[in-house]
């Protein structure tokens, strides 16, 4: 089953989408928003699985499914919470600014709790002040959760996920390091973010879906050029029931609440941090990946953060190479933030 949420209003309305993303169908009548929805899953799942089986065989009234007028599946959560999965990308960027990687980071993730109260809508522009500030993309995988109790073991988690989307996690990397430096983690340098237009049900992924991990290449383009096609199922030290699992701790987690990946990034097969996809390589998810090897190769990098103008396209085929999202895709521009 696939749902987004049509722009209007602040969060939106929900909607059922059909699986080649050609049409959907009105959901208000059952819940008025995602997150409606969410709250109320025991009762709203059944009835949206009956709306989306009726629009597959077309026996209802249909729209066409246009994802420029998709906001944000949740166009404001209660909680997003972005680990860091891919511990390849985790040390490349510490080995190009000298640091060890700690042994804990193989057995215990990292975790932010980035802004959620606005998601971009996922073709909406990205604002951008000040191109100083080193706008990069960061293509991920998400889970949107039902409630989690605190504590809840890993099966637990897996068994409370929802529903699966992409991430653009935007960053300003320039900002990064001097927030790091008080030690009281990312602000400034997480503005907001964009999801998929479509968030989908674990079962719809079919066998791609497997152990809590999204097992395709997310592809990333900048500017029309292929910039990545890691595969979310490869190189992913901690699967999404671990995440989850570690998010709820010392904690309850509410419905609705989104908890990213982090940067999809793969080694190269030689097992080397990997190269860009002109060259034969899977790329990179982000271009602070790509400036880390050019550090580490050249002693600084050479690749250009984004500025105004530049495109950013974040999207993931089938087996068919039929988009199962739909397209995040945003240009760098000057607009206020808040999605829809």
């Amino acid at each position: 089953m696939k749902l987004a949420s049509l722009k209007g209003g602040r969060d939106g309305r929900l909607v059922v989408v059909s699986d080649d993303l050609h049409f959907c169908a009105d959901a208000t009548h059952i819940a008025p928003t995602l997150q409606a929805a969410l709250d109320d899953w025991e009762h709203a799942e059944p009835e949206l699985r009956n709306l989306a089986t009726d629009l597959q065989h077309e026996v209802i009234p249909m729209l066409r499914f246009r994802e420029h007028n998709a906001a944000s599946p949740l166009p404001r959560a209660f909680q997003w919470a972005d680990g860091s999965a891919y511990v390849n990308h985790v040390e490349l960027v510490r080995r190009a600014r000298g640091a060890e990687l700690p042994e804990s980071f193989w057995t215990d993730p990292l975790m932010y709790q980035g802004g959620s109260d606005g998601f971009l809508s996922p073709r909406d522009p990205i604002p951008l002040a000040d191109e100083a500030w080193g706008c990069d993309m960061e293509g991920e995988v998400a889970v949107i959760v039902g409630d989690v109790p605190q504590g809840a073991s890993r099966d637990e988690a897996l068994a409370a996920i929802r529903l699966v989307c992409l991430v653009n996690d935007v960053s300003l990397r320039n900002l990064i390091p001097g927030e790091l430096a008080k030690g009281f983690g990312f602000f400034q340098s997480k503005p907001a973010s964009a999801l998929s237009p479509v968030a989908v049900t674990p079962d719809a992924l079919g066998e791609a879906w497997k152990d809590g991990k999204l097992h395709l290449p997310l592809l990333v383009s900048l500017n029309g050029a292929d910039f990545g096609k890691a595969d979310a199922g490869v190189d992913m030290t901690f699967d999404f029931g671990t995440l989850v699992a570690h998010a709820a701790k010392t904690r309850a987690l509410s419905a609705g609440t989104i908890i990213g990946s982090g940067t999809v990034s793969n080694r190269d097969a030689d097992g080397g941090p990997g190269k860009p996809v002109k060259d034969g390589g899977l790329g990179y998810s982000c271009i602070a990946e790509v400036r880390m090897i050019e550090t580490i190769r050249d002693g600084q990098p050479s690749t250009p953060f984004m500025k105004g103008g530049d495109v950013v396209r974040i999207e993931m085929k089938d087996a068919h190479g039929h988009s199962i999202f739909g397209a995040i895709e945003q240009e760098v521009g000057s607009q206020e933030a808040g999605g829809a």
